[in-house]
């Protein structure tokens, strides 16, 4: 006689195996659930897992180039922040091999030449030779290493070539700040 369906099927394999897959798989809770195997949803449910498997990898990769994009922009951060540090140091060196014993701070000076440097009104100790020659552009004052030193223009001028931002007080000669009457334009009355 014929053979049913269901001997057909176990013949083949084909019933065996679901019932295999069935214990494999854990439980999951209501039916039509996607991923539950059943009757005609099988295949939906296999490409709903592969879906699922593909929008994880993506979803892993894609957290994993923001992570190694986030690495290398710290790296180049690091590396540039090094590299200011370093040229920084090559200028602080060149300045402190430039000043080397042209400063002409005396430490018997009697008058004080104040002057606005870095939004505060600074003070330096000069004689009246030194005061004479700093309002007539001769000397200039270079900030360096917490102190205010008193040196020839041609080094305030180096300096200021190396690090503009050193350069404490540097009269541009021919420049007094008065106008022909003798009076200081910012004098308030």
């Amino acid at each position: 006689m014929a053979e049913s369906l269901r001997d057909q099927l176990l013949k083949s394999g084909i019933v065996k195996k679901t019932r295999e897959e069935r214990t494999r798989e854990p439980k999951q809770a209501g039916p039509g659930v996607p991923g539950k195997p059943g009757r005609g949803n099988s295949g939906k449910a296999h490409a709903a897992a592969k879906q699922q498997s593909q929008q994880d990898i993506d979803l892993a990769r894609a957290y994993a180039l923001r992570t190694q994009a986030e690495a290398n922009e710290r790296k180049r951060a690091e590396r540039e922040a090094a590299e200011q540090a370093r040229l920084r140091r090559e200028r602080k060196a060149r300045i402190q091999q430039l000043l080397d014993g042209h400063d002409l701070n005396k430490p018997d000076a009697d008058q004080a030449r104040n002057f606005e440097y870095a939004g505060k009104i600074r003070r330096i100790h000069v004689d009246a030779a030194q005061l004479a020659a700093l309002n007539a552009g001769e000397l200039g004052v270079v900030q360096h290493a917490g102190r205010y030193l008193l040196v020839s223009r041609e080094v305030a001028v180096q300096v200021r070539d190396i690090e503009p931002r050193q350069i404490a007080l540097l009269v541009e000669s021919g420049t007094t700040g008065t106008d022909d009457d003798g009076v200081p334009d910012d004098l308030m009355w």
